[in-house]
This record gives C-alpha cells, structure tokens and sequence, in this order.
C-alpha cells in the first residue's frame, strides 16, 4: 500500500461500509474499503432485515434471492414464565446470515471496482490540512479526502477517538448460535429471561439464527456459558425446549462484550459515522441490520451530492448527513432505549405481553415506531 490519496477511504466491512462503498463506486466516486477480517465470518447478529429497504436492495441488484431468504412475517413475544403473545409485523422482513449476506455484498464490491483491503486493522485516523491519514496495524498508512467509520457496536478506534460512550462501561453482552431445530420458518421469537432476552429466527437453508443479549455479571457466576444458559435461559421453557431441541452448527457460539446502547455521535472529526458507530439499536427491536443498510447509502448520498461543490463541500456533507441521520434514526433509537426497560425481568415482561395482547394495533404502532419507511 502507498500513500496516494483516495477519494473515500471506509473503514469496516459490514453491512453500512459494504453499501456505502457499493454506492460511492457505482456514481464514480473511488471508495477504498479496509476490513479486519477476512470474508466470509460470522457477526453476533439477530440476522433480521426489516422489508423497509428491499425495494432499495433490489434496485441496486443487491437483494440476496439466490439465497433464498426466509419470509418473517408474525412476531411471538414471551414472557420470562413463557407466557406469549402474538402479533403480525406491520411490514414483514427477511432473514439471511451475515456470513452468506456480508460475502455477497463484498463480492458485489469488488464487482463494481471497490479497492478493499481485508486482514488489515486501522490503528487511528487522523485528520490535517483537510485531508485524512488512516494508519494501520502493519505500520502502513492511507490517506483519503473522506472517511466513512462503519467498523461495527465497539473498537479500538473507539477509544482513539475518545468517544464519549466509550468511557461508560456496559453491563451487556452478546452471544449467537446457528442451530437446526424445530422452529416456524415465518416467525420472529423474543423470548424473555433474568436479566436479558433472545430472538429466534429463521435464516437461509433452514437455519435457525438464536441470539440472545444478556448481563455480563450471569456469565460471571458460572465457569461456562452453557451453565449460565441453565440456570437462566432455561427458566422460560420455551427457551429451554428451542436448546435442548437444538443441533448446534458452531463449535463455539459468537459472543460479543460491552454492547453500548448509549447514544453516539454521527460525525466525530469530520468522519461520517455509520450502523453501529453512528448508534446501536436495542436488539428486541430487531431493526439494526436495516438501519446499517439505510445509513451507509445516506452517507454516501450526502457525499456524492456535494462531492463536487466549489464552497464549504466538506460542512454540506456533515450538515447533510448529520439532518438525514437524525430525521431517520434519532427517533428510533430513543424508543428503542425506553422499551428496553420493559424486559429482562418478570413483572415488566408480563406487563407488556398483557398489553400486547390487549392492545394488538397499538402494539403494531409501537413496532412502527422502530421502524423506517420503504425507500
């Protein structure tokens, strides 16, 4: 690698990183991609896309039908007793795994002429003189006149930048399984429990994705993981039915620590913030995949809009991503905080499955509200 200068260096691989480069490159706009990892891998996941963005994946040729996607279009929610209560989703969604989902995109990437770099780390970026320095773990360094962050919930380059959230410590972690069990293909399950809950659901080829978040301090009182999922999954039966009933895919499960749903910054040193890094939605909305989606293609947008501008290109772009963020996001993100007090615990959890079913339509309105419109 040289020090010539790209156009837009984005840093991170998943979902917002992937279709933001995808975006940049087909308008013309070189995009350089840096992932850590090397595809295809797994991601602590709940793997459920809201059908808000089909209609967008399927006009950029980037909708997933070869894997053939599971249709989810009915909601169970549990109690941690396993008392339920059912609803429709008011829009439906699909399910797919990031390791199916992730490679196709990347392959889409490269494709469309996308410079990524993969088994490569960023260190810190730094940003004089109007232009960026993205440095990286093998001593080597980039420079770029943009930068778009979508390197995912938490990092090291949290911590470089000094982001406020960073400083707080989380009491939650993450923990995913794929399995083959017995389990409705059209359903999406979120089964309450002590101290955290778990979303099942179907992804391709007859795969079952479960993904729960739970409090570090369960996994501390036991010597594994699968002890505290005894003592704690297993107290809602249908939990404990869905694991013993399971043909676990992974060796080990993918766990995740320290997940942080406090709120983010959009724009940190003139970097646009993305999926994850610009704000994490609480799991049970089951919305965060689409919502990686849809901020990777506005960051692109407020790019490729004033990418050319002969004044102030560089403030146009953060104002305007920063305005289409909040207007998409903000919202959901602060209902996603409030009804997340709602669950991991008994007598929350069985006021909301009483109001569920009490209340159907507005429990629909409520799903709304975490929610995007079709684009």
């Amino acid at each position: 690698m040289d020090k010539k200068k790209n156009q837009v260096i984005v840093v991170g691989g998943g979902l917002a990183g992937l279709i933001s480069s995808i975006c940049l490159q087909r308008t013309g706009i070189q995009a350089c991609l840096i992932e850590k990892k090397q595809y295809p891998f797994h991601r602590v996941c709940g793997e459920y896309i809201s059908k808000e963005v089909a209609p967008f994946l399927k006009r950029l040729n980037l909708y997933p039908e070869h894997l053939n996607p599971s249709e989810l279009t009915h909601f169970n929610l549990s109690d941690i007793k396993g008392n339920v209560a059912k609803v429709d989703l008011p829009l439906g969604g699909f399910g797919v795994s990031r390791y199916a989902f992730d490679e196709f995109l990347y392959e889409k990437a490269l494709e469309c002429g996308v410079e990524i770099f993969t088994n490569t780390e960023v260190t810190d970026i730094q940003f004089k003189n109007d232009v960026f320095t993205v440095h990286l773990k093998t001593g080597n360094s980039l420079q770029a006149e943009f930068v778009i962050n979508a390197y995912g919930k938490r990092s090291k380059l949290d911590k470089e930048f000094n982001r406020n959230f960073i400083k707080k410590r989380s009491p939650f972690m993450g923990v995913k399984y794929h399995a083959k069990v017995d389990f409705p293909k059209d359903v999406i399950g979120l089964y309450n429990f002590k101290g955290g809950y778990c979303g099942v659901s179907h992804v391709e080829g007859n795969t079952v994705n479960i993904c729960y978040l739970t409090k570090r301090e369960n996994l501390k009182k036991h010597k594994s993981i699968a002890d505290m999922e005894k003592e704690f999954l297993f107290e809602n039966p249908i939990l404990k039915e869905i694991f013993e009933g399971s043909v676990f895919l992974f060796d080990k499960p993918e766990v995740i620590n320290e997940i942080s749903f406090e709120q983010k910054s959009t724009i940190e040193n003139h970097m646009l913030m993305t999926g994850d890094t610009a704000g994490l939605i609480t799991p049970l909305c089951g919305n965060g995949m689409a919502m990686a989606i849809h901020s990777g293609y506005l960051a692109s947008c407020s790019i490729i809009k004033f990418y050319n501008s002969s004044e102030n290109r560089r403030k146009k772009i953060e104002t305007d991503y920063r305005k289409n963020w909040e207007k998409n996001f903000s919202n959901r993100l602060w209902v996603g905080r409030k009804t997340q007090n709602l669950f991991g615990n008994q007598f929350r959890s069985s006021l909301a499955i009483k109001f569920v079913k009490a209340f159907p339509l507005l429990a629909k309105k409520l799903i709304q509200q975490t929610h995007g419109e079709v684009f």
